[in-house]
């Protein structure tokens, strides 16, 4: 066989190189197989020709220098000496930076993530611990209350659990116990520091040096209301996709290391199409969602001490474990959340209804301005005492958009007129 060519000058200067590297392989190419006549190639400071190789032999010669170019493993048989920097000590391969798919093939590996918090009357749960999950929607759609409710599962009477809830919406320490107790959590548990904390962050170092204590704390909640004010106190902007990106690796993705179900509320786009896709500002927040993300949509309007229900759907579930216990669908009900005033007085029980097959999506443009449910809407109207009056009638006591609220009404008018 024939012996591969000498390391180039080019080759000198490699900090770690077989015999012949790639490129001078290119090179050996354009000496023996793509151009005819004597060639040369440096070799060191002297040359190598090329003309003793005849044409026969030069098929033979490059497939030589291209199959056997391993070369000794530690290259000690080559001199370092030139301008070549020294090479790197001899680097210990580390099989537990990759993963691995051994164990997975021998059924060794834990299952999907499955959700845990925020449990459904048919006992299916919606939120993941350890992920960032999102709940948006308009104002006072019971967002909020969702997320508490949440947390009341672990802060009642016979819960077992820590919750942190991060005010940046300044709702007031005194407005989210208030709620809390409303739906049931325990004073006990409340009172414990080892079980419920609550700040209202003055700054940034503020917030992280909470995400920091969270390492320690490790809550199994933990609640931030909402993400339009987080993300101004990192001078970031909701379009913006990295800076998005560096408040989200600041604060969420820690907490969601710490272990914690992190429930994060944001709004909805206010234009008429971008609020049908998601959350206001950049797709880089639907891209970071590791757990579920939520669309509530307001049923009946929320009151003190009255309640109210919410549509809760599933905008993206990377895990497929709420979805697949949802009809199916594009943006599919995950359920409808209730406040149900109890028969003590100020208390509210919070009810997450599992979804039903005939449960369709309700409308996402802006307050539900649509008429895509008309019948449903009639039944509504049906349902009032007194009947309804006004457009604005309608929009007040259903909590409707103009539109919609006209389309029922003169539906609803109809029907009477020819009952």
């Amino acid at each position: 066989m024939t012996a591969l060519p000498a390391p180039t000058a080019h080759c000198r200067n490699h900090e770690r190189f077989d015999p012949v590297c790639f490129t001078c392989k290119e090179y050996y190419r354009e000496q023996l197989g793509e151009l005819s006549g004597p060639r040369s190639a440096p070799l060191g400071s002297g040359t190598r020709t090329t003309d003793h190789v005849h044409d026969a032999d030069q098929a033979e010669y490059f497939d030589s220098v291209v199959r056997n170019s391993e070369g000794p493993a530690d290259h000690s048989e080559w001199s370092v000496s030139g301008p070549g920097p020294v090479p790197d000590q001899p680097h210990a391969m580390d099989y537990g930076r990759y993963f691995d798919v051994a164990a997975m093939l021998d059924g060794t590996l834990p299952e999907p993530p499955r959700p845990s918090y925020g449990v459904r009357t048919d006992q299916h749960a919606l939120f993941y611990a350890g992920e960032v999950n999102s709940l948006f929607g308009d104002p006072e759609s019971g967002k909020s209350w969702l997320a508490l409710s949440a947390a009341r599962e672990l802060l009642g009477e016979y819960g077992d659990g820590s919750v942190l809830v991060v005010d940046m919406d300044h709702n007031g320490p005194a407005a989210t116990v208030s709620r809390l107790l409303a739906l049931g959590a325990s004073t006990a548990a409340l009172a414990d520091r080892e079980r419920f904390l609550y700040v209202e962050p003055d700054d940034r170092r503020h917030l992280v040096a909470v995400v920091a204590d969270m390492k320690l704390w490790r809550p199994d909640i933990a609640i931030v209301d909402s993400l339009g004010e987080m993300l101004p106190l990192f001078g970031s902007s909701s379009n913006s996709a990295d800076e998005y990106t560096t408040a989200h690796s600041a604060v969420l993705k820690p907490l969601a290391k710490s272990g914690a179900a992190v429930l994060v509320i944001d709004h909805l786009a206010k234009g008429a199409e971008s609020r049908k896709l998601g959350q206001s500002g950049t797709t880089a927040k639907r891209r970071a969602i590791g757990g579920v993300s939520l669309r509530v949509t307001v049923k009946d309007a929320f009151a003190p001490g009255q309640g109210g229900s919410a549509w809760l759907t599933v905008n993206k579930d990377r895990h497929g474990g709420v979805r697949q216990h949802c009809p199916p669908a594009r943006e599919p009900v995950a359920g409808r959340f209730e406040l149900k005033p109890s028969t003590i007085d100020g208390v509210l029980e919070p009810i997450i209804h599992a979804p039903a097959d005939t449960d369709r999506a309700p409308s996402f443009t802006i307050s539900g301005e649509d008429s895509g449910n008309l019948e449903a809407d009639v039944d509504g109207l049906d349902a009032l005492t007194p009947p309804p009056s006004s457009k604005r009638d309608v929009q007040t006591r259903m909590n409707w958009g103009g539109t919609r609220a006209s389309n029922a009404l003169a539906a609803w008018r109809e029907r009477n007129a020819d009952a």
